[in-house]
């Protein structure tokens, strides 16, 4: 099993956008990339500790590759916004990834730099990964009808594997 984090917005639509996709084991909401430790969801919503709301995606890569998950993540959301998707505006909604390994980092690289310099998405140090409060976990599977960024299309699609 391989891991990844992912920061694409609010990280409820992120989440539930993963784990459509046939061979991801696990997603679990949270914290990464900022200069504190154990930061809170309000914490975070002060824009003080320069943390992300990031996804962990666990995944089986003889099941998807990770470069199909690059295609996913790109899919999901807008990497030309600067620190926003949609509505939500902040640092902590800004688009980034976080490689476990060398080879994700390179991968990740090559993707951004052939899409041109109109993207803003950062590859960040797999530091510390902070979870989430449990309220957040699952969170649109909890709440059906709750708030998203990621139009039900991408979900449907991500399901397919149509993206």
């Amino acid at each position: 099993m391989e891991k990844v984090s992912f920061a694409a917005g609010c990280f409820w639509g992120v989440e539930h956008a993963f784990k459509q996709i046939p061979g991801v084991l696990n997603t679990t909401c949270g914290y990464q990339g900022g200069q504190t430790t154990d930061p809170t969801y309000e914490d975070i919503c002060k824009k003080e500790t320069g943390h992300a709301e990031v996804v962990l995606v666990e995944f089986d890569s003889k099941i998807i590759s990770f470069e199909r998950l690059l295609d996913a993540f790109f899919f999901m959301h807008n990497p030309t916004e600067l620190n926003r998707q949609g509505p939500d505006v902040g640092t902590q909604y800004r688009s980034a990834i976080f490689p476990t390994t060398e080879e994700q980092r390179e991968l990740s690289q090559k993707r951004i730099e052939s899409m041109g310099p109109t993207v803003v998405t950062t590859i960040e140090e797999f530091d510390q990964f902070f979870d989430a409060e449990t309220y957040h976990q699952k969170y649109l599977d909890k709440n059906p009808d709750g708030y998203c960024h990621i139009g039900l299309n991408v979900f449907k699609a991500l399901k397919s594997g149509n993206y």
